[in-house]
């Protein structure tokens, strides 16, 4: 899949199950404290959703942030992944999201989050009901939790663990890539 089926196929997905949850566009949108014409632009594949708005969309509409990648690629072996046979999330702000795990349906999931220079996850803190962690394979990450001004900057082989419903945002403000595994449980 090339990045724009990548995009549809999320706009599908949202899309199909906003209205499973019987939700009008502008309840949705209130509810994540949204435009009704953004979110309309995002279920028509034209605008991406930041890591924030995935994260408000995910729990208001009751499905864990992994839900988004339930689309299946031909797998050679079940319990195996390789690049080609990943599904790919593509954020505005600057963050691409690679589910590195085979399955959905496991004890927990990984993500290889990509950020160009400068991206972030978005200006709110995100709230997502799962417990996570992450380990910076490379560049640096700027990980700021609630009740913290200033953020914690991780470098290459550092990590980090946050309980669930930990109030965060995310950053890279370097001049350089950063690339970082993230796991969900």
């Amino acid at each position: 899949m090339d990045m724009q089926e990548e995009i549809e196929g999320l706009a599908i997905l949202i899309r199909d199950l906003r209205k499973h949850r019987g939700l009008t566009l502008g309840e949705l949108a209130s509810r994540i404290d949204r435009s009704v014409g953004f979110l309309s632009q995002v279920e028509r594949g034209l605008s991406r959703p930041t890591v924030a708005d995935l994260t408000a969309i995910s729990e208001t509409l009751h499905v864990p942030t992994t839900y988004f990648y339930n689309v299946n690629k031909p797998r050679a072996l079940d319990w195996v992944t390789r690049p080609g046979e990943r599904r790919t999330l593509y954020y505005a702000g600057g963050i691409t999201d690679v589910l590195a795990s085979p399955t959905l349906t496991g004890g927990f999931s990984m993500l290889e989050s990509h950020l160009a220079p400068g991206a972030s996850s978005g200006e709110g803190h995100l709230n997502d009901s799962s417990e996570q962690g992450g380990f910076v394979l490379e560049g640096q990450l700027s990980l700021w939790r609630e009740g913290h001004d200033e953020p914690i900057t991780l470098g290459p082989n550092d990590s980090f663990q946050l309980p669930p419903n930990s109030q965060f945002r995310y950053a890279n403000l370097t001049d350089q890539p950063t690339r970082v595994l993230w796991v969900f449980r």
